[in-house]
């Protein structure tokens, strides 16, 4: 079985986590309610907390965390795939937080969690500035994961700006790359577009990214236009600029099909670097 309905839910979270989950979960049967097999919610969809301090003492360590246990519960009620695009989740062993992606199946476990590697550490032309590493401790480690329906590549929101990940998930067989996100209004609106197309029509894969969106606190606002996108770069939904759900249909044999019209990860050649001539030498 090689075909599935994705669903990506849209939100505007808040540092109020039961009123996030809340919002999720309506939002989440919603999604099973038009046809959805998999459902996959932003990044950060427990709490979007701009107080390091306060976000400190809100996040549970994953076991105790009241969001991935009910998305596990609402997955086993629903028989649908989970991906909890991201939580932020207390590490015993950092004082900083993990930004935790979890894949979960239809019986509730968890198939798969990823760790965001790349920390949006930036200062834009704006003013605006945001040093995740301050918060977060990266992960190390690229996740694919085996579905009913094939293998998915783990990805969280500034990660998509690293294309080796992608290829590599791709190569190793992911068919599908889930990419969660927060990505801010002034960044989402120059790039979110783009850069989730050419993941997409580099790796011949399906591309599921599901955003936060609008007005956070004072200081965050995020671009939204959740996207599913085809493998050969097309938009199949855009979830605009509110909160909600959108759906696709995916066929992971387009996916085979499109790597053999353009077989660019099988036309991968190795290189060696030639460093510049010196301007005397290239007189010479």
């Amino acid at each position: 079985m090689s075909s599935f309905t994705a669903g990506c839910i849209q939100m505007t979270s808040t540092g109020d986590v039961q009123g996030n989950l809340d919002i999720a979960t309506t939002l989440i049967r919603e999604a099973v309610s038009a046809g959805a097999d998999f459902i996959a919610t932003p990044e950060v969809t427990n709490m979007l907390e701009p107080n390091k301090a306060e976000a400190r003492a809100k996040a549970q360590y994953q076991e105790d965390d009241i969001t991935l246990k009910s998305f596990r519960a609402l997955a086993e009620e629903t028989g649908a795939w989970i991906l909890a695009g991201s939580l932020v989740i207390k590490k015993p062993d950092d004082d900083r937080l993990a930004n935790r992606s979890f894949l979960i199946r239809p019986d509730g476990g968890i198939a798969a969690q990823y760790d965001k590697i790349h920390m949006f550490d930036v200062e834009l032309s704006n003013g605006e500035s945001h040093k995740e590493s301050r918060a977060y401790a990266p992960g190390n480690k690229a996740q694919l994961a085996e579905t009913t329906w094939g293998t998915f590549g783990l990805s969280v929101c500034y990660d998509v700006r690293f294309a080796h990940l992608y290829q590599q998930l791709a190569l190793n067989g992911a068919k599908v790359l889930t990419v969660p996100a927060a990505f801010t209004a002034t960044t989402g609106q120059a790039h979110w577009h783009v850069l989730l197309r050419a993941r997409a029509i580099e790796n011949g894969a399906f591309v599921i990214a599901p955003a936060q969106c609008g007005q956070h606190s004072e200081k965050r606002r995020t671009y939204g236009h959740s996207l599913i996108i085809d493998p050969w770069g097309e938009v199949l939904a855009d979830g605009g600029n509110e909160p909600g759900f959108i759906t696709a249909r995916i066929d992971l044999a387009e996916a085979e099909k499109r790597r053999r019209q353009v077989p660019n990860l099988s036309n991968i050649v190795d290189f060696t670097l030639q460093a510049p001539e010196s301007v005397s030498d290239a007189a010479e």
